[in-house]
């Protein structure tokens, strides 16, 4: 199977290296030097060109199917428009309207499009209710993959991501040092979300529909800080409640509706489609970087 990675970045090097090994065909796309240099790294083939110019992907090989892992790079919902709904549709019309188009398109969205749930239990079947401007085109750009991919023949699939952690970013001192605002973490390790995909992909899954990519616990902020703070064997963090940090006043609008979004999302349905985690909760997935921190205190 030969597989383009578009935006092929944190987590597109990751499915790339585990589609080599499985002894696949993946391409990464990127658009800069050092993109292009850490696909080469990483042992399989690189293109450069932008992902959002129809031109530049002239000059990626036909594949079977597109991966659309690309990143506005932490900018505002302008530049995440451009990215995400925009660059999508150049994707699917670039690769759709070929003599040998792929067949399948999947989609890296983000639990964002949920918004606020008072701290339930959402799933796919929940109705979307994205509170800030860039994850209302997160959410629309789920509709493109879903609804625009199939006029040109490709089924689309959403890999909707919980909060991504692994190797470099684990971000241990955001907790251990505090003060931790009160919140749920919903979270995935860099490895099972490149390998949610990958298994979609090989197992021919989920086709026309949406996956939520996200580990068996989501957990209360406090008590992961808590625990982290255990398992390093410092001092547990100070904490704070959402009112407390709100009324810092130091927060943009979008911001604050992120401190007053809390959810817990379930992954039955991709347990149910059969697929097996490498680190099914933060306890398996922090042991490196546990270890790693506790070693350089001695």
């Amino acid at each position: 199977m030969r597989v383009a990675i578009l935006g092929c970045g944190y987590v597109g090097l990751e499915l790339g290296r585990q589609l080599h090994e499985a002894g696949h065909d993946p391409i990464g796309v990127r658009r800069s030097s050092d993109g292009i240099e850490a696909i080469e790294d990483a042992g399989f083939e690189a293109v450069r060109a932008d992902v959002t110019d129809a031109v530049d992907l002239e000059s990626v090989p036909d594949v079977d199917a597109v991966v659309f892992a690309a990143s506005s790079g932490g900018r505002g919902a302008e530049a995440a428009r451009r990215v995400y709904v925009d660059g999508l549709e150049t994707a699917i019309e670039a690769f759709g309207s070929r003599a040998s188009p792929p067949d399948r398109l999947v989609y890296t969205s983000s639990t964002g499009v949920h918004g606020d749930h008072d701290g339930d239990r959402v799933d796919e079947e929940t109705p979307l209710e994205p509170t800030t401007d860039k994850t209302e085109v997160l959410a629309e750009a789920e509709r493109v993959a879903l609804e625009y991919a199939p006029e040109y023949g490709i089924e689309g699939t959403v890999a909707r991501y919980a909060g991504l952690y692994g190797p470099d970013r684990y971000r241990l001192e955001r907790y251990l040092e505090g003060p931790v605002t009160a919140g749920y973490l919903n979270m995935v390790h860099r490895d099972d979300a490149a390998g949610a995909v990958r298994y979609l992909l090989e197992a021919d899954l989920a086709r026309d529909d949406v996956v939520q990519v996200v580990d068996d616990e989501p957990v209360s902020k406090w008590a992961f800080a808590d625990w982290l703070a255990d398992e390093c064997g410092v001092d547990r963090p100070p904490k704070r409640t959402k009112v407390e940090r709100l009324e810092a006043g130091d927060l943009s609008d979008a911001a604050e509706r992120r401190i007053l979004t809390s959810k817990r999302c379930s992954n039955d349905r991709l347990r149910a489609l059969g697929y097996e985690f490498s680190y099914p909760t933060f306890r398996e997935g922090y042991r490196d970087a546990i270890e790693s921190y506790r070693s350089a205190r001695c």
